[in-house]
């Protein structure tokens, strides 16, 4: 019991510190879910990948790390923890938005959040990066799965289970 409210505690300060989505507070989330559940890096950036290949929003993956705690009653919590409170303050926080309209101060808090939110993101992609890229390989299928990403319109799936395969051969 104390381990699901400590999980429900845990992940809803995380779903309201998600400024510019839930990659943002992927570091935040490794190291609480070290620091609370002895939830190692290395199976915080396994479960992560695991959870990219599920269809729907990426932030699923914060189910899997509820169900790694404590099964299924963990995903249950985490599920209502990290998507409830968010939704509810962007609810209002939408509604109060567009009532204010074009006021300067409005204008300036948009304009701050949106750097915000590109760091934050970005430490979110170091975090995992700096697990996941173990050596010269690699970070040489990370680097071609990016820029097919960017230059092609492949299938991200198929390219998971491609550098999945070359991971496979490769080590």
């Amino acid at each position: 019991m104390i381990t699901l409210i400590q999980l429900a505690g845990v992940f809803s300060m995380l779903s309201l510190l998600a400024v510019g989505g839930g990659s943002a507070v992927l570091p935040e989330m490794q190291s609480l879910l070290e620091q609370y559940f002895q939830i190692s890096q290395s199976e915080f950036v396994k479960a992560y990948g695991i959870g990219q290949l599920a269809p729907g929003p990426n932030m699923l993956v914060v189910l899997i790390m509820g169900q790694l705690v404590a099964g299924l009653a963990g995903a249950l919590v985490v599920a209502v923890a990290f998507f409830l409170p968010s939704s509810l303050l962007c609810l209002f926080a939408g509604r109060l938005w567009l009532r204010i309209g074009e006021c300067p101060w409005r204008l300036a808090v948009q304009s701050a959040l949106e750097p915000i939110s590109i760091g934050l993101m970005c430490s979110g992609v170091y975090t995992i990066a700096n697990e996941a890229l173990t050596g010269w390989r690699s970070a040489l299928i990370a680097l071609i799965v990016g820029v097919l990403l960017l230059r092609s319109k492949i299938n991200p799936v198929l390219l998971i289970f491609a550098a999945a395969a070359a991971s496979y051969f490769l080590f």
